[in-house]
């Protein structure tokens, strides 16, 4: 195995942590919702103290990001993420685990950018696209066996055991970036080093092409995030799915992608990113207007609408992600990409605030107790107004020289 693929393992697997570790506190909701006693509403606040904690560290992340080795960052900053979640799995009551919940997200949340680049300045552009492909493909196999597992282990032991598993994975994933990720310094070439917040701004806000590349991001967020939370109880209360086959669309959906991932990767280094982003930006509108109207129909029809959706939606982050990580030069690409983090993570949140307005509740008549979602329709075409916008703005980013 060449040093290039175990450079790209170690960082999927310190990726699939983060992801996995964001992805499993949903559906451990019941459990924690009855051991703690506390209301849907106190536990969205848990789900989403992640993501609050993870926005506000991305962004103070930027003015610090590129002004170390990224090696010598991505170990502090991942020890501080091992340890949060280790400390939500020992958290004895909900007010302590909001505290650790928020501690994880705080590291977890600039994890991302600063793994994507660590890629973007080991790999030339001309392979970028395949390299991140792969390190992305941690999403699928966090929801193929990630999610499962940790219910698994929540049901034969308690809801702790996810967080310790995941605690104590994230210390040995820890051994290999300490032994197989390079130090990384070339970017501290010059002043970049002594840059103060104001200088970091400028550089990387003062500039038109960077500026595209969040807008572009936040557009897209806003044509993806506002169909994804509603997902799975549309399908219980709208099409008649139970809340244990709800765990075939992670299966299904994350299986194909994990092999979807990385082929998309080399179509966008051989044909172009830009190309290769339009094509799946254009295809997904389909199975996201059939989602949001699907009726009734057998489990297989359904899983095969939800693993299109997976595909094609996968399909376009990953040519996109290339594309953005180009528009900055590699000594400023840590702080913008940081940043792009925090508008991602905010854009996500009003995607699924949008949504929510958009959507009201009615008695289910596919499933009993359950809720059905009337005006998610209207959420598809949002989504499918934001995902057109963004094939536009994509034609308007340009890459830095040396990128």
């Amino acid at each position: 195995m060449t040093k290039e693929r175990i450079l790209l393992l170690v960082l999927a697997s310190a990726l699939f942590s983060h992801i996995m570790d964001f992805m499993i506190m949903m559906p451990l909701g019941p459990q924690l919702m009855r051991l703690f006693d506390i209301t849907p509403q106190q536990f969205s606040f848990l789900v989403s103290s992640y993501t609050f904690a993870a926005g506000a560290s991305g962004f103070f992340a930027a003015f610090l990001i590129d002004r170390f080795d990224r090696k010598v960052f991505l170990i502090f900053v991942y020890t501080g993420f091992a340890l949060g979640t280790l400390a939500c799995a020992f958290a004895p009551t909900y007010e302590v685990l909001l505290i650790t919940r928020s501690i994880a997200g705080a590291f977890g949340g600039v994890l991302g950018a600063l793994i994507l680049s660590i890629v973007s300045d080991a790999i030339p552009l001309e392979r970028r696209a395949a390299g991140i492909g792969f390190v992305m493909a941690s999403f699928s196999v966090a929801s193929v066996f990630g999610v499962p597992f940790g219910l698994y282990l929540a049901t034969l032991f308690s809801w702790h055991a996810p967080f310790l598993f995941l605690g104590s994975f994230s210390l040995v994933v820890m051994v290999f970036i300490i032994y197989y990720v390079p130090m990384m310094s070339d970017h501290l070439e010059g002043e970049n080093s002594k840059q103060n917040p104001l200088e970091i701004i400028k550089k990387v806000l003062g500039k038109k092409n960077p500026l595209m590349g969040l807008l572009f991001t936040s557009i897209l967020m806003l044509g993806h995030f506002t169909v994804i939370p509603f997902i799975a109880p549309y399908m219980v209360g709208n099409v008649g799915f139970t809340e244990q086959e709800l765990t075939y669309i992670y299966l299904v959906g994350g299986g194909l992608t994990i092999f979807s991932s990385p082929m998309v990767g080399k179509f966008a280094d051989k044909y172009g990113r830009l190309k290769t982003f339009t094509i799946f930006g254009i295809l997904v509108l389909i199975p996201v207007l059939v989602i949001t109207h699907l009726n009734p129909v057998p489990l297989w029809q359904a899983l095969i609408v939800t693993g299109v959706f997976f595909i094609m939606a996968n399909g376009r982050m990953v040519p996109s992600t290339t594309m953005v990580t180009s528009v900055i030069k590699p000594e400023n690409r840590g702080s913008f990409m940081s940043l792009r983090s925090s508008v991602q993570q905010i854009s996500s949140g009003l995607a699924a605030l949008l949504a929510g307005a958009l959507i009201t509740e009615t008695p289910s008549k596919v499933t009993e107790g359950a809720k059905a979602l009337i005006g998610y329709e209207n959420v598809g075409y949002v989504a499918v107004f934001f995902s057109i916008i963004a094939i536009f703005v994509a034609r308007k980013l340009r890459a830095e020289k040396g990128a």
